[in-house]
């Protein structure tokens, strides 16, 4: 998700008397101060992004199946995969640091599916795609990608040159990218590049493995984006992009370029700066249909989503994530785009973009109910509805059940006022 999920969220404006139900005669329950949505249709999805620290004991699964069944939630997207690490037994990635309190036995998603489907809940599991590490807290353990594969770690071009001359196994490599980006804002931490075939590879085994063991209803897929255009400039991307357009090259072009980047290591994708971008986006993309493709061949049932850039032209341009590109080619069965304004306009904006980019697909708007009242988590509901979404999802389950708005009766409100006719699947499977 957007770097605004990890910080406090802003103080919520307005008065909103969340405990005082009202009961004028025998029509659908509401709350003072939130306006009554329009009411669901029997298929659609209203769910929670809900945070791996919520799955990370017995008690934090209990309390979450218990509050969405209550509220009327009927689908949860729970982190697994966070940091390049793993919430459910038997990965080929490390058992989570959060984890360590924990007896081996203990098996997040295991107990929250078993928990969820008795309560008719579905679970898609959320995958983070690229992002793999914070750049504050690196992992200890010498078994996670960033210790054992430290060549697959996205490089910005500021670096690219210098990272070029040190060893990536050398700890000065990941310690100059760490350093680099905990000084930049808009740089969340250490991603995985989708351009090295060997990081590819591992990660769709990762995903196969997931859905292999565990009968979940979904796949969503989040960070399968770069973090902004200036990456990824390390070596091994730099050689995959030269091998890639030597052969689309006339002689003279390649023998330029070749002696040019004798002398400086960016010169290929310096000098051919749209086809660069084109491939970057290309391999992104041939990443993403892997993963589909090994979701589908152990879950063939399973949906496959993913968190999208809410705007079209940031989504290709800057984060080089062509999600219209892989609606059209079914590599995604549902868009999530993260509409996380708190204007109206401009939600209403991105979701219509949305739903006519998406098609036939269906389209879950994410609201950032983290940084609104639940006024306005309902009015952006009703007119995501009104926009032809098929269903809902806020970001995110843990921020509104933290002490204050769990005083507030956060999510009670928002079910009075949006979800006051059941679903299809409320009560069962």
């Amino acid at each position: 998700m957007i770097s605004a999920r990890c910080g406090r969220a802003r103080t919520l404006a307005g008065a909103v008397l969340v405990g005082c139900l009202m009961t004028t005669g025998a029509a659908s329950p509401r709350l003072a101060g939130v306006a009554q949505a329009s009411l669901p249709t029997s298929s659609e999805i209203r769910a929670l992004w809900v945070l791996r620290s919520s799955i990370s004991s017995p008690e934090g699964i209990a309390d979450l199946v218990q509050s969405a069944s209550r509220n009327g939630f009927n689908t949860l997207f729970v982190q697994v995969r966070g940091r390049g690490d793993a919430y459910y037994r038997g990965s080929v990635e490390p058992r989570a640091e959060l984890l360590a309190r924990q007896p081996a036995s203990f098996d997040p998603l295991g107990e929250l599916l078993s928990a969820a489907h008795r309560s008719g809940l579905r679970v898609h599991a959320w995958v983070n795609v690229s992002l793999v590490s914070s750049a504050v807290d690196l992992p200890d353990g010498r078994d996670h990608l960033v210790r054992q594969r430290p060549e697959w770690l996205m490089v910005p071009r500021e670096l690219g040159a210098q990272l070029s001359r040190i060893d990536p196994r050398h700890p000065s490599y990941v310690a100059a990218l760490a350093r680099w980006t905990r000084g930049r804002s808009d740089v969340e931490g250490l991603y995985a590049s989708p351009i090295p075939p060997p990081a590819a590879d591992h990660l769709v085994g990762v995903v196969r493995q997931l859905t292999r063991r565990y009968a979940v209803d979904g796949v969503h897929f989040d960070y399968a984006r770069y973090p902004n255009a200036s990456f990824d400039y390390s070596r091994t991307a730099v050689r995959e992009f030269r091998r890639w357009i030597e052969p689309q090259l006339s002689a003279t072009e390649r023998r330029s370029l070749a002696s040019r980047s004798a002398q400086h290591v960016l010169a290929f994708p310096d000098a051919l700066p749209s086809e660069w971008r084109r491939f970057r986006q290309a391999r992104l993309t041939t990443l993403m249909a892997r993963l589909r493709d090994a979701v589908k061949s152990e879950r063939p049932q399973a949906t496959v989503s993913v968190a999208a850039a809410a705007d079209l032209q940031e989504a290709r341009e800057h984060k080089l994530q062509d999600w219209p590109a892989w609606l059209q080619r079914g590599i995604v069965d549902a868009l999530c785009p993260m509409a996380y304004t708190a204007e109206s306009a401009k939600f209403g904006e991105q979701i219509a973009a949305a739903v006519a980019a998406a098609g036939s697909r269906p389209v879950w708007a994410g609201i950032g109910a983290y940084q609104m009242t639940p006024a306005q988590t309902v009015a952006h509901i009703d007119r995501a509805r009104r926009l032809g979404a098929g269903g809902v999802i806020l970001f995110s389950y843990d921020s509104l059940v933290e002490p204050r708005n769990r005083a507030r009766n956060y999510l009670r409100a928002v079910s009075r006022a949006a979800f006051a006719a059941p679903t299809a699947s409320d009560g069962s499977r």
